[in-house]
């Protein structure tokens, strides 16, 4: 299935681009990274079959432009972007679904338009803008599952290093295959472009001083009375499956979903199995 690439323009006139494909209602798609593409998404592991999925290249990403005024790139002030888009599709309410620090942008939006979110989708979010601490332990926990495969003492080396606060720049990427299911081609592959296609400068002002106020997010999204769905993947050391359940105690109205054997792209490791628990929780 193509993807029809589209634009529109956000509020301050920088030129935005979205991919859509697939058939069905709209499902607004953000990326994770932060600031990578939106063809990091792909079709969502065939989420396409069922929704119409609106993929949108945050400012410049993808087609997107970038614009005149960088500190533009701040999560917070990206919220303006996705409401554009809602405008520009002429959406009274949107099925919103976001992966890893795309999350942080959805949470934020969901804190200033909860009237406008039908249902959010959370995929392995980030933890930071509602400041849920993650432990050394729990990531351990999940790192120690994948201890029979040939890449795990390296990584695991490189995570203690990481842990200790030891690290060199090397072990960043020797912790990759902890966030995949299945560290094969296909993995390798994904990681090696997303690293190639993320815009540096972007990522380092995404959560800038001042971007988040923890407290006030969650206050706000334990009165958002949209449902919301959390997934998460069995072997995801960013978001440990046994604190998504803490997730999903922040919202009014939410459910959780690991996946097995899936890591922090779930849609990568079982498209099936993502594709079908996602599109159940938006019918």
């Amino acid at each position: 299935m193509v993807a029809d690439t589209l634009t529109f323009d956000a509020a301050d006139g920088t030129r935005l681009a979205y991919r859509r494909i697939g058939t069905g209602k709209p499902l607004v798609c953000i990326p994770g990274g932060p600031m990578l593409p939106s063809a990091e998404l792909a079709d969502l592991g065939g989420l396409s079959a069922y929704r119409t999925l609106i993929l949108l290249d945050l400012r410049g990403t993808g087609d997107s432009a970038a614009p005149a005024d960088p500190s533009t790139y701040r999560c917070d002030r990206l919220v303006d972007d996705v409401e554009a888009l809602r405008t520009h599709l002429a959406l009274d309410r949107i099925d919103l679904l976001a992966h890893s620090a795309g999350a942080s942008l959805a949470l934020l939006y969901a804190t200033r338009y909860p009237e406008r979110i039908d249902h959010l989708a959370l995929i392995t979010p980030s933890a930071r803008p509602v400041r849920l601490e993650i432990s050394d332990d729990d990531r351990r926990q999940v790192a120690e599952l994948r201890r029979d495969e040939a890449w795990f003492p390296d990584a695991y080396a490189a995570l203690e290093r990481i842990q200790s606060g030891s690290a060199t720049e090397t072990d960043w990427s020797a912790i990759m295959p902890f966030t995949y299911g299945s560290w094969d081609q296909v993995a390798q592959a994904h990681a090696a472009r997303a690293d190639e296609q993320r815009n540096v400068e972007a990522a380092g002002i995404y959560y800038s001083d001042g971007a988040l106020d923890p407290e006030s997010t969650t206050a706000s999204l334990a009165d958002l009375q949209a449902p919301v769905l959390v997934v998460a993947g069995e072997y995801d050391v960013a978001l440990p499956a046994h604190r998504a359940a803490d997730y999903a105690r922040l919202f009014a109205h939410a459910d959780v979903a690991v996946l097995p054997q899936a890591g922090h792209q779930p849609w990568l490791d079982d498209p099936g199995r993502f594709a079908q628990t996602v599109n159940a929780f938006l019918d």
